[in-house]
């Protein structure tokens, strides 16, 4: 949603019952003014309605029962003479239902559209962030990188031999493994790290402000620990196959999620249950035919890495 949008809900909450509060008596004083003939009841509508949407369910009833005593007070007080007392307080026990009525009713829609955007940006099954809302994530992750020059890292995991245990097993074990391995993966990263399920048994981590070292420090962990939990279950004969791309500089996503998603698969063919590693500048200095530069802790004692275009563990 653009900003525009968004800008209602940065209201304090406190905030919002004081100010409809406030309205409801600058429209009493209104109705006082205009006298009884001229009905401005309609406009007692309008805090409720900013409560009910912005505010608390129990905020809007209050508000609810302010506008109908409000409405009732400025009526008598501009000389409204009725043929029994009896009228005017059934005149606002309707009006006070016809209130509740409609903050209730824009409450439950508040309520619902919140759960309908919610449930279009979360996987149903993982509970985890859908593909969807990965992708907007990552472009927002893209452009504050390139603000405050900071690196960010994503990476892909593909859940190996996974078919098997669906064909074996059924899919309602296949189901308990994507929730499980979801539930580790999500558990074993940080707060600020996003975890999404892409689809099938393909999952993604975005990492914010994470440079190489970092990633690898973070993968190599989360590998560990999810191997740990699938070979508690030994009826899932599983493991992980990894690629994790890291940006130091501006990066197009489209080409981002590709080089990352080959590199998950270059590991799945190379063996399976193994991590490549890549980063922005090495691919920028290969593309320009440059000699890579990679992070010590990268090569380790081993040559040979320097000339590859990716380094694996």
């Amino acid at each position: 949603m653009k900003a525009s949008y968004k800008y209602p809900d940065t209201i304090p909450k406190a905030v919002i019952p004081v100010l409809g509060g406030s309205l409801v008596i600058f429209i009493g004083v209104v109705d006082y003014l205009t006298g009884y003939e001229i009905a401005v009841s309609i406009f007692y509508l309008l805090p409720i309605a900013l409560v009910s949407w912005l505010g608390k369910r129990n905020h809007a009833v209050i508000i609810s029962i302010l506008s109908a005593s409000t409405w009732l007070l400025a009526d008598l007080a501009a000389g409204h003479q009725y043929a029994h007392p009896a009228i005017p307080v059934w005149n606002s026990i309707i009006g006070l239902g016809f209130f509740l009525t409609t903050a209730f009713l824009l409450s439950t829609i508040k309520e619902l559209l919140g759960r309908e955007q919610a449930f279009a940006r979360i996987d149903f099954l993982t509970g985890v962030t859908n593909s969807r809302a990965f992708n907007e994530i990552a472009k927002l992750e893209i452009e504050r990188s390139v603000r405050y020059g900071h690196p960010f890292t994503i990476a892909y995991i593909d859940i190996d031999n996974f078919k098997r245990v669906n064909d074996a097993l059924g899919h309602n074990q296949g189901d308990n493994l994507l929730k499980t391995v979801a539930k580790t993966v999500k558990e074993n990263m940080r707060s600020t790290d996003i975890v999404a399920r892409l689809g099938g048994d393909e999952f993604a981590i975005l990492l914010p402000e994470t440079n190489e070292e970092n990633a690898k420090a973070s993968i190599d962990k989360l590998q560990r620990h999810v191997l740990d939990i699938v070979a508690k279950n030994n009826t899932w004969p599983v493991t992980f196959s990894i690629g994790v791309v890291t940006c130091y500089k501006s990066c197009n996503l489209d080409e981002l999620i590709k080089e990352v998603d080959d590199l998950m698969y270059s590991a799945k063919e190379g063996g399976k249950n193994r991590t490549k590693f890549l980063n922005s500048m090495a691919r920028h200095q290969l593309t320009n035919n440059e000699s890579p530069q990679w992070p010590r802790h990268a090569l380790g004692d081993n040559p040979a890495l320097v000339n590859l275009p990716f380094f694996e563990v």
